[in-house]
């Protein structure tokens, strides 16, 4: 074989291999996160020649058109399929991210199309959130969703620092300006603006939320203290009050227990001479036969016991009539009365 026969066959060889390359491309499709996305086929156009169209995701097969007729197999509410071929994907999942394959077919069964799509689920940024501190004199920027999200920090509106998730300035003494802060992706865009207020003189942000709750903490620990000690003198008179009643029943007790063997001191008192004398010239009416006093009475029956008897034989006189009245004892006055006087 010549030289140009050899370097014609090369070039044939590459041109060949170039076509097969070229119909077996990956490409790359990017899709936002809770949106709708249309997988459309390059290059191709439908036609009467073409009876199947076949769509899969790695190895799983999703959605298929064969003679008109339309198949899904997956998940039938995310995936929907075209009479063109074109695959939709609805409110996209981060687990519908990977490479989705399509493979198309002629009506003698030869492969018309094969490609292939790299699908890579995409987040919107979300608004940024700036705060600052006048002690440490730093302000901060930051958001929490966002994929290959870029920041950027604005003082009256002069770019002085970028970055992805966070970034952070401190200045050199306190400020009075206005900043902005921007997060943005490939889809979204998001803006947050603050003026900032530090005077030499003022308190903090952080400093007055400390003080206020140091304030309340007090106030409450104070008020528990006070509630503690109203219970425990509620609780100490409850405890002396029961002592006292205990000690109370005690000695009622002792004394009912004691009452009956005591001896009295002395007798009842005469109630003739606990009478004061009549006035001068008042003589009390007798009623009947009046008895003597007690101590009269013990004095008589003495009297009666030192008596002799009379002898045998003779015979008493026996007084007839009514008894005659007997001299009155004269009451004597009490002690403190004949001192007085």
């Amino acid at each position: 074989m010549s030289f140009t026969c050899k370097i014609l066959a090369s070039f044939l060889l590459i041109f060949i291999f170039s076509i097969i390359a070229a119909a077996h491309t990956t490409t790359e499709v990017q899709g936002v996160l809770n949106h709708a996305i249309n997988l459309d086929i390059t290059g191709f156009q439908m036609n009467d020649n073409i009876e199947d169209i076949q769509w899969k995701r790695e190895k799983t097969w999703i959605a298929r058109l064969r003679e008109g007729k339309i198949s899904v197999f997956e998940n039938k509410e995310a995936y929907q399929l075209f009479k063109n071929g074109t695959l939709k994907i609805n409110k996209l999942q981060r687990n519908h991210s990977g490479i989705y394959t399509v493979l198309i077919y002629d009506t003698n069964g030869k492969e018309v199309l094969n490609n292939k799509y790299n699908l890579k689920i995409l987040e919107k940024v979300s608004k940024p959130v700036i705060y600052w501190g006048c002690t440490n004199l730093t302000i901060t920027c930051e958001i929490t969703q966002g994929t290959d999200p870029k920041l950027t920090l604005y003082e009256d509106k002069k770019n002085i620092t970028e970055g992805q998730n966070v970034i952070t300035h401190r200045w050199t003494a306190k400020p009075t300006a206005s900043f902005k802060c921007t997060a943005a992706n490939k889809f979204s865009k998001e803006t947050s603006e603050v003026n900032v207020r530090c005077s030499e003189k003022g308190l903090d942000n952080f400093l007055i939320i400390c003080i206020c709750g140091g304030g309340i903490l007090l106030l409450l620990f104070v008020a528990l203290l006070i509630v503690f000690i109203f219970k425990r003198k509620k609780q100490h008179r409850r405890t002396n009050g029961e002592e006292l009643e205990i000690r109370a029943h005690r000695i009622t007790s002792e004394e009912r227990s004691q009452k009956p063997h005591q001896i009295p001191a002395s007798g009842p008192q005469n109630p003739a001479v606990s009478q004061l004398p009549p006035p001068p010239g008042h003589r009390p009416q007798a009623h009947g036969h009046r008895p003597p006093p007690p101590g009269h009475r013990v004095q008589h029956q003495h009297q009666q016991q030192k008596r002799p008897l009379p002898p045998p034989g003779t015979q008493l006189h026996q007084h007839k009539g009514p008894p005659l009245p007997r001299p009155r004892v004269q009451p004597k006055p009490p002690r403190g009365a004949t001192e007085n006087s």
